[in-house]
């Protein structure tokens, strides 16, 4: 076994796995988290549907993950720390049981242009998921969700 598997925040290196693997590896995460979800939210009536306990205690790697197994790409760093990837990028936020999710990519790439729609794609899959994604426009006018559980899954875990 090469390694601990690592969902794509966006603020890390790009997979060295090529990405047949890199998809197998992320279907096998997310189907265990899936399976965590079903063992664990036995008080709800959709337990695949919303977050397990554990996704709260580790929300960026949790919508990390949840985006990654929707097929949306992560953006990625190079060793400088300069953008070489468009994508999501999941970060902490400043409020608790939330994190933030931003579309970025390096100078020129168009990241800006497409942040709307991309970021509500984004918004539609992690709801479909159990997650309440809201699109804000921030600092420079650029977009980002706010991600917490939904409300009707978060009185669950």
């Amino acid at each position: 076994m090469a390694g601990v598997f690592q969902a794509a925040t966006g603020d890390g290196p790009p997979s060295a796995l090529p990405e047949r693997e890199r998809t197998a590896e992320v279907r096998v995460a997310f189907e265990g988290l899936l399976q965590i979800r079903r063992v664990t939210n036995t008080t709800v009536p959709d337990p695949a549907g919303a977050p397990a306990a554990w996704e709260l205690n580790q929300m960026v790697r949790a919508v990390a993950l949840a985006l990654e197994a929707s097929g949306f790409q992560a953006s990625a760093l190079d060793a400088s720390g300069a953008r070489t990837a468009t994508g999501y990028r999941v970060r902490p936020f400043d409020r608790a049981r939330t994190v933030c999710v931003d579309w970025l990519g390096p100078p020129g790439s168009g990241a800006p242009q497409e942040e709307e729609s991309r970021l509500t794609e984004c918004a539609a899959a992690l709801g479909r998921l159990g997650w309440e994604a809201l699109l804000y426009r921030g600092p420079r006018r650029r977009r980002f969700l706010e991600v917490e559980p939904a409300r009707s899954s978060a009185s669950g875990a």
